[in-house]
């Protein structure tokens, strides 16, 4: 069994950490493509990282918040937008930079907020919603302070992914599969599913009433 060599608690926090990184690098290639000084990157790739999870905690009520009992997330997050601000000149295509990183994020982001959901005894349904809501928020809030559409408003197949991840899970799990491999399982498919969606341009429609 792949549980007697990675515990559960390790592999959702370094589920969490890779998620984190990848966040911050997504908001710091936005901010300092925006022109934003050191600390307003700083300041980007944290809402971008933890804006998600913190909403999330404050709505179940859970105290104190993760990264308040963990230094490690604020210290990961600075350390990594600082390191890309000096070597920011190597990223010559942004947007598909920005895209890729915003995948590794999204598909972490939604396992973690989906099993902090389950680890509430929430509805499954609620538990996607909360999946959901720790994926898109950061992001969402990373884009208003940087003056851009939202990613997740512009018909893109990206909340779809997450849910069809979830959806994956619970399937498996109802199969009686082992929760680590119904996890990488999840993460998988929301990470190429929102790739594929990029590679292939694919979009979700959207609804007009016929003149």
């Amino acid at each position: 069994m792949i549980n007697t060599f990675i515990f559960p608690d390790i592999l959702l926090y370094v589920l969490d950490m890779f998620g984190i990184i990848a966040c911050a690098i997504a908001g710091t290639l936005l901010a300092q493509h925006k022109g934003f000084d050191i600390a307003g990157c700083i300041l980007v790739a944290l809402v971008n990282a933890i804006g998600g999870g913190t909403l999330r905690d404050m709505a179940l009520d859970r105290h104190p918040l993760f990264w308040m009992t963990d230094l490690n997330y604020v210290i990961v997050i600075t350390a990594t937008s600082l390191i890309l601000q000096i070597f920011f000149h190597l990223y010559h295509k942004i947007d598909n930079a920005l895209k890729f990183f915003d995948a590794i994020g999204l598909a972490a982001f939604s396992v973690i907020g989906f099993k902090v959901g389950l680890a509430q005894d929430l509805a499954p349904m609620i538990a996607i919603m909360m999946g959901v809501w720790t994926a898109i928020i950061g992001g969402l809030l990373r884009d208003i302070i940087c003056n851009e559409i939202p990613l997740v408003l512009q018909r893109e197949i990206y909340i779809t992914a997450s849910i069809a991840g979830s959806l994956a899970y619970l399937a498996l799990d109802y199969g009686g599969l082992d929760t680590t491999i119904n996890e990488f399982t999840m993460l998988f498919i929301i990470f190429a599913v929102r790739m594929l969606a990029l590679k292939f341009d694919w979009h979700l429609p959207s609804i007009r009433l016929v003149d």
